[in-house]
């Protein structure tokens, strides 16, 4: 399980961008900071592949690797295979994959032969995901909670770490499902900020408040002027809503 103690690692940086150097510049502006801890989603990852996030491992970053397994259980679990040698703080992979394929993924990460075993992270439904859409287009009847309920349960149950949910669904989901999941939660936008493609969104101090661990960020920091300062005021805001709670 991941260490939370660390108030900087409580914010995930998400790389969002199309290639290496973009990254690697971006990154530069931390060279006297501590290291944030970065997510590496599919767009960077199939841009430059797992030797250059294993380098960023080796340089002492904490690496969240998004890269949404789903697949037949065989194959995911070859893919975890692979992944848990970069040295990966977290993978995520879908939930509504089932049962059996989320299994092999997490026997595959504890056959890691002596390698640091990565946090699995079940992803529910993606924030981007409304009634409308579940309902209407995906064919799933009830609620956006209701199916964010049954795949949690679904990935505690074949013993994933934690999930990825919205900052609405944080402490339903310790409630509902189990206090022990680590709960992950993108779609996090400053106070006045527009929500962009995303329909489930909370501010830092009140996605923490209401019960997430770790809170993804990407355009708030990658695309301000100072992404390092306002890295530092959403470290800040969340030690202040730790202290209010």
């Amino acid at each position: 399980m991941m260490d939370l103690s660390n108030p900087c690692h409580r914010i995930i940086v998400a790389l969002d961008v199309p290639d290496a150097s973009e990254a690697e510049q971006f990154l530069s502006q931390w060279e006297t900071e501590e290291k944030p801890f970065i997510k590496v989603g599919m767009q960077l990852f199939y841009a430059t592949g797992p030797s250059w996030v294993a380098t960023l491992v080796e340089r002492g970053y904490p690496v969240f690797l998004d890269v949404k397994l789903h697949d037949i259980p065989n194959t995911v679990s070859g893919a975890i295979g692979s992944l848990v040698k970069l040295g990966v703080d977290m993978i995520t992979l879908h939930a509504s994959g089932g049962r059996a394929m989320m299994e092999a993924a997490r026997e595959a990460a504890e056959a890691s032969g002596g390698r640091k075993r990565p946090a699995l992270l079940g992803v529910t439904q993606l924030t981007s995901t409304d009634e409308q859409m579940l309902n209407g287009e995906l064919g799933i009847p009830g609620t956006v909670r209701d199916s964010v309920l049954n795949l949690a349960q679904l990935a505690e149950k074949s013993g994933m770490d934690g999930v990825v949910c919205s900052g609405e669904e944080a402490g339903w989901m310790k409630e509902h499902v189990s206090g022990k999941l680590l709960t992950v939660t993108p779609g996090i936008r400053l106070k006045g900020e527009d929500a962009g493609d995303q329909k489930r969104v909370m501010t830092p101090e009140v996605a923490i408040q209401s019960g997430a661990d770790l809170l993804v960020m990407g355009r708030s920091i990658t695309q301000s002027s100072q992404p390092v300062s306002v890295w530092k005021q959403c470290v800040k805001s969340i030690q202040r809503s730790e202290r209010k709670s």
